[in-house]
Order: structure tokens, then sequence, then C-alpha cells
């Protein structure tokens, strides 16, 4: 059967209030605080991926639910004007869309999110022609859909036995439970894992340590482990090897959704073929461009943008 999408990204979209940085600690008690800067911009794990590779010359659809409000219309157009097909991004009509502020210091920053449709997007809104005629299927923010998580294995199966891979993203576990057996469960089911250093360990049960351990521990579990180290760029253990690749020296104005642009980055160059070690310093080059504006797309880059820096970087030499 003939492939509709190269890509089909199942999660979370939403507003993003990006506002920092701040420099001193955020005061209550009625007290007004100025930064410098704040941008309203498109968010969401899932949000930010699909456009991710959608800039990358992939075709790239969404599924999940907004509300039927102004947010989620702003959500819809954002997508749509980045090249994603929101076909199956339903309209709920009685929740709100989410929304998620996120404030900036001293290199760090705090996310407050307000769930809106987010607890009542489930399989339902997975459309399961999508799951069996797209090459691959990433699912993003599992621990902020609870009804969408405990029905992954089973969507993501769907979409192996038709041919596709399969990626996760869990993102950050707000309540810090982790899920041991959801997660057990889904990585059965998942071909490339994609964590940041800190998810890596918590996901592996560590308290502590280097996140090429937790890397190694998950990836006996089934998948190919890409975890995000920050400045300190990335690696791949496959449960015997382990490939590192390094970040770019960039100035960063805003490293919101960085980590999703790095997974659009190894998806594409993936599914285009690249070896791992080249897939690899891709994914961390896309991640690192596009921290050069605020917000997690506007700086996203091409095809072409991410291979010259690669190559400029000394990956490809």
């Amino acid at each position: 059967m003939p492939h509709t999408f190269d890509l089909l990204v199942i999660g979370d979209a939403n507003p993003d209030a990006v506002l920092g940085p701040l420099d001193e600690p955020l005061a209550f008690g009625q007290r007004e605080q100025l930064v410098p800067t704040g941008v309203l911009t498109l968010g969401g794990s899932a949000a930010i991926t699909a456009c991710g590779a959608a800039k990358l010359g992939l075709r790239v659809a969404i599924a999940g639910r907004v509300g039927d409000d102004d947010a989620g219309r702003f959500v819809r157009a954002a997508l749509q004007a980045r090249g994603v097909d929101t076909t199956a991004l339903g309209t709920d009509p009685d929740l709100p869309t989410p929304l998620t502020a996120v404030v900036a210091r001293d290199g760090d920053r705090a996310i407050l999110t307000s769930s809106g449709t987010l607890a009542a997007t489930g399989p339902a809104d997975v459309p399961e022609e999508w799951l069996t005629t797209s090459r691959h299927v990433h699912a993003a923010s599992y621990f902020l859909m609870p009804k969408l998580a405990a029905a992954l294995p089973d969507l993501l199966r769907t979409a192996r036995a038709h041919g596709a891979t399969t990626s996760l993203d869990t993102n950050d576990d707000p309540a810090g439970r982790w899920d041991p057996d959801g997660i057990a469960a889904v990585l059965s089911e998942t071909d490339i894992l994609l964590p940041n250093a800190q998810e890596a360990l918590a996901l592996a049960g560590q308290a502590s340590g280097e996140p090429e351990e937790a890397g190694g521990r998950l990836a006996g579990r089934g998948p190919l482990v890409v975890v995000k180290d920050g400045a300190r760029g990335a690696l791949a253990h496959d449960g015997r090897t382990v490939r590192r690749a390094s970040g770019l020296t960039v100035r960063p104005r805003d490293t919101v959704g960085a980590g999703d642009s790095f997974d659009a980055g190894y998806i594409a160059a993936v599914l285009r073929g690249l070896p791992p070690r080249e897939a690899l310093a891709l994914a961390a080059a896309c991640g690192s461009l596009s921290t050069r504006a605020h917000g997690g797309t506007d700086a996203q880059p091409t095809w072409d943008e991410a291979l010259a820096a690669v190559t400029h970087n000394g990956e490809n030499e």
C-alpha cells in the first residue's frame, strides 16, 4: 500500500507563551517583573517535532486534539503554515486548548501547562488509516495524555505490523512516577527512544549517573536509545555500541523545543537512509540551529542548512 505520509506525529499541540530571561527568582505577592523578550508561538512537543520534520522536507501529519477556541485555531493555522497536515487534529467542543507558559532564567526554564484537551486525547484521535500508511510514527509527551499512553503500545504495534518504524519522546513526567509498567509495554513496540539525559536516567530507574549507562539499560528493553545531552551533544546506544555527536557552537537565544527539533532531525535522517553516525550528527545540528530564535519553530533548519552545518562542524569529514 502506498504511503500517505512519511511521518505521523501523535501528541500535543498548544500555544507557548515564552518569557525571559528573568534575572531574579519568580516573585508572587502581585509584584510585576520585567523581562526583555516575550513571544507567543506554537508549542507542544508533537507539534514542534512535526514542524521540524516538515521543514526538513518530509510529508508530515499530526494527530491529537485542540479546543474549539482561538488558541486551537492559532495552533491549527500555525501547523498548516509550516506544511503539516492537520486533518487528524480533532476539535473538542467542550475542553479548551492546552496552554503553556515558559519562563527562562539562568540557562534553565520553568514550564507551566494548563492541560485542557490533553487528558481527553486518546486512541480515537489517531486514524488507523494513517497508522497503516505512514512510513514512521512518532509519539510525544507520553505522560501528559494518560488515555493515549495506555493505548500507545497497540497503536505502535499496528503501525509496525504495516511496515512503519516507530519512535517515542516521553518528555518529563509532572507526577514524577515515570510509569515503569506502562513504559515497559510501550518500549517493546518502540524502535527509537529519544529522551534527554535527565529523562533517560529517570526512565532507567536511576537517581543519578551517566546518560550512557542509562541508555544501555534502556536499550536492553528493545529500542535504539538516542539521548540528547545538552551542550555535550548527543549519544546513541543500541545495547552494544555507543556513538556520539557534538552539538554546534551557536549563541542560543532560546532553547525551547530544541529537543523536539533534534527528534525531527533524527527521524528525517533515518528515513533518508543516513548511516547511524551521520544521523546522530544531523539531529544534533537540528537541535542546535533551532535555538537561534525565540520559540520552538522559527529557527528550525531546512535539510540543506542542517547538512551544511554538520559539514562545517567537521562531522562529515
